[in-house]
């Protein structure tokens, strides 16, 4: 059973950090932090894989076919499969080298394309894991970071946006803490009206 550990309003929008399996998020889209050829094996993208059903991959594999391979910071939408949710949004994160070799820029265009992807679709909700953060090596403290900051520029940037709801969920407690104390840390310096 998932958990809502923090929840802040920032331009209209309300940014919650959750406690569970993104998996079983019923908002409309939910981020798959994916390989750039779609295989999606272990951690994140195989939990989302094994319990979407066959569909996920296969329309993956179709992506691949018609598309080529997804470029480190983009994305690539997929059906939600036997999901609660409508899309699965393949966000492929950088693989962690140092921080030296674009990684944290790398990342936040994943966010941005992520939440742009669900903004094109009219989508008024989405969940996002911590891209990066699990096979890939990313620090979790500066992915919380960085991936907060992506989404409060993305919505200062794009007012009309459709997405209202926007989740940060992990499976783990300390993944979520760093979140959660970001979230504070936002929250601090944007104290409501």
């Amino acid at each position: 059973m998932a958990e809502r550990q923090a929840e802040h309003s920032y331009a209209g929008r309300s940014l919650q950090v959750w406690l569970g399996d993104i998996t079983a998020e019923t908002t409309a889209a939910i981020v798959n932090a994916a390989n750039e050829h779609l295989a999606h094996g272990g951690g994140v993208a195989g939990a989302i894989s094994r319990r979407g059903g066959p569909a996920i991959q296969a329309e993956s594999d179709r992506w691949i076919d018609e598309h080529g391979s997804v470029p480190t910071g983009s994305v690539a939408i997929t059906s939600g499969g036997d999901l609660a949710c409508r899309y699965v949004i393949h966000a492929v994160g950088p693989i962690w080298d140092g921080g030296q070799q674009g990684e944290p820029e790398q990342l936040r265009s994943a966010v941005l394309s992520s939440l742009q992807a669900a903004s094109d679709r009219a989508l008024t909700s989405i969940a996002l894991p911590a891209i990066s953060s699990g096979i890939f090596g990313f620090p979790k403290e500066r992915c919380a970071a960085i991936m907060l900051r992506a989404t409060c520029d993305f919505l200062d940037q794009h007012p009309e946006t459709t997405l209202r709801e926007i989740h940060f969920t992990n499976i783990d407690q300390p993944t979520t803490s760093y979140f959660v104390a970001e979230l504070r840390r936002l929250q601090a310096a944007d104290p409501p009206a």
